[in-house]
């Protein structure tokens, strides 16, 4: 059984193919259009599938989309009704796109599909899970459970805001929902967006923020109480009810009413890019623990109701990383997965699953022995040593090629060692949003000066942003307070008593960069303001190169954790190809790049003559 998956037309186009229910492939559209979130036909992403799984369209049983149109428009159609007169404008940019792209998606979808293929659409049939379902999918079926709890949380898909569901061997139900327009999504990204981040990307920014925020404070605790007086109500099952006459996502262009946020909280909407003061700092811890408690009261209500040990997870929130950490030790649940690609890319993957195990009945084999079905989310696509040739012909570049990696991996762990930052670029591609040892920048995290300069002199990001670590997985309680694997760098947990510096008294007081700059541990540079890391735990059976580099640097230096961060500069995708690498080596003050078998030295490439600039190139995120 054959059958690709598409998500598309919202933001995180990707595709995903399955051969018998082995996933063989799955990319996102923005790594090959350079155009972070694309949002268009993922015309490139299907092609690599295709290929890497060495099939035509007209060979698939299935190409399954990953929600159903004319539900969302049925739901658009419903809540301009329900709000009217409100929303006329919105009503008049929205519906005409709908009337002449989304309504005929299936038509449009086709139209796509030739431009790669001519295939018999009797043959290969076209179908459409609800959005939520997919999400479900693509966390259970890849799972190492027979019997999951299944919780799945973004902004909105048809009308799910949320579902609690329940895996059990190939079957899979929805059992509970909660409803457009009260989603827990939406006010997260609320917040977001009056914090002054981008909505549908800035989430993260917000996550990072939040700590910065005072814990315990007077004034934390009072706009907790602001939220849940006027904002939100909380039920004992995690539902929530949103007080629409703050929101404007419903029916508007933005995403609240900024005058009543104003009144509420007593400062406006920060401008994007404008100085962060406290205010802000507490307003983002508010909101993220008022999330962490709806998360773990939906959790506690899927346990209640299935009754499983093991919890799956998906959806845009799932990738909220402190709180699944919080989730976790709530221990609610034996076990927790939440998958890789967790936002709309993964529910590609989710649709292909749902259609092989519930439209056509395939049988479902469950390895317990192994992390999951994801290969460490290396789904990607992988380039040759002739195409790293070639790109080093087209820019004239110098690099040193090793014999052996082994070799090559002793110098790189030396140079990180040095104070060096390093591109790595390894094998295939990963799938998801986090970079994980095979498109990724690396330094050394006992370097006090390694977060500034990442931050500043290599991804050009705000200084509040955290990096995370890369430890060797046998190694992860002698730095962190996590008992399990956390292989995908979506768990937050601490840094472990014994590594940490005790804080000044007068710390909570402190302008928050010199909170920032305050060496909180010996691993300074992926120790984040609250002593917490979100920790990628680096296994020998799904990334060896990654795991031997880390090894060696260990042998160098007795620590057994690398800084990792996406291999890109701001606003940019991660990088997919050579070429791609070398441009961002050459854009920033990194020092050298490795890819494969090949080192590039920053110091001896020629001068970089290209004009373009990638602040103009790319949108700040």
């Amino acid at each position: 059984m054959k059958i690709l998956g598409i998500s598309a037309f919202y933001h995180d186009s990707a595709a995903a193919i399955i051969e018998n229910g082995e996933i063989i492939a799955a990319a996102q559209e923005e790594r090959f259009t350079r155009k972070k979130h694309d949002p268009g036909f993922p015309k490139n992403a299907v092609e690599f599938c295709l290929k890497y799984a060495g099939l035509s369209l007209s060979e698939l049983d299935a190409i399954v989309f990953y929600d159903k149109p004319l539900l969302k428009m049925e739901r658009l159609l419903e809540t301009y009704y329900a709000f009217s007169p409100k929303g006329l404008r919105s009503f008049l940019t929205a519906i005409p796109v709908w009337l002449k792209e989304k309504m005929f998606l299936k038509k449009m979808l086709y139209t796509e599909l030739f431009e790669i293929e001519k295939f018999d659409k009797k043959k290969v049939k076209l179908l459409f899970p609800e959005h939520h379902l997919s999400h479900a999918a693509s966390a259970f079926y890849p799972s190492p459970y027979e019997d999951a709890a299944i919780l799945t949380l973004d902004g909105v898909g048809e009308w799910a805001t949320a579902s609690i569901g329940h895996g059990q061997g190939k079957n899979l139900t929805i059992l509970k929902e909660l409803k457009f327009p009260h989603s827990l999504g939406l006010l997260y990204s609320a917040f977001t967006y009056f914090l002054g981040f981008r909505v549908n990307s800035g989430e993260y920014k917000l996550m990072g923020l939040a700590p910065y925020g005072r814990h315990g404070s007077k004034e934390v605790d009072e706009y907790k109480r602001i939220i849940k007086e006027e904002l939100i109500e909380i039920y004992d099952d995690g539902s929530i009810w949103l007080n629409q006459n703050y929101f404007n996502y419903a029916t508007g262009l933005r995403m609240v009413y900024d005058d009543k946020w104003e009144k509420l909280f007593g400062f406006p909407t920060r401008p994007a890019e404008s100085q962060l003061e406290q205010k802000h700092c507490d307003l983002g811890l508010a909101i993220q623990e008022i999330t962490e408690e709806i998360v773990i009261l939906m959790a506690k209500e899927a346990q209640k109701i299935t009754g499983s040990k093991n919890l799956v997870m998906a959806g845009g929130v799932a990738l909220n990383c402190v709180a699944n950490g919080k989730l976790q030790n709530a221990g609610i649940f034996e076990n927790v997965y939440i998958q890789p690609a967790a936002g709309d890319a993964g529910g590609a993957l989710g649709a292909a699953l749902a259609a092989n195990y519930l439209v056509f009945d395939q049988e479902r084999k469950v390895d317990s022995q192994k992390m999951d079905e994801m290969s460490g989310s290396y789904l990607g696509p992988m380039f040759s040593d002739l195409e790293t040739e070639l790109t080093s012909k087209k820019y004239k570049a110098k690099y040193t090629r090793f014999e052996s990696f082994e070799e090559l991996s002793k110098e790189t762990a030396s140079l990180i060692a040095d104070g060096n930052v390093i591109g790595w670029f390894q094998g295939r591609m990963e799938f998801g949003p986090r970079a994980l040892g095979a498109r990724s920048i690396l330094g050394d995290p006992r370097n006090p000066e390694m977060q500034k300069k990442l931050n500043l002199k290599i991804k050009y990001r705000e200084g509040f942003r955290p990096f995370a670590p890369s430890v060797l997985a046998e190694d992860v309680e002698e730095y962190f307070e996590c008992k399990t694997s956390s292989p995908y760098m979506l768990l937050v947990h601490g840094v472990q008593q014994k590594r940490r510096n005790q804080t000044p008294d007068n710390y909570e007081s402190l302008p928050i960069l010199d909170k920032l700059y305050f060496l909180r541990s010996d691993l300074p540079s992926i120790t984040h303001i609250d002593y917490s890391a979100r920790i990628q735990t680096v296994h020998k059976e799904t990334n060896p190169r990654y795991y031997q580099l880390i090894s060696d640097f260990k042998d160098k230096t007795g620590v057994g954790v690398v800084v990792n961060t996406s291999f890109n500069v701001r606003g940019e995708p991660i990088v997919c190809t050579p070429e791609d690498a070398y441009r961002c080596l050459m854009r920033t003050e990194m020092d050298y790049l490795v890819i494969g078998n090949y080192l590039f030295d920053k110091k001896e490439q020629p001068e970089w003559l290209e004009k373009d600039n990638w602040q103009e190139e790319f949108v700040l995120d």
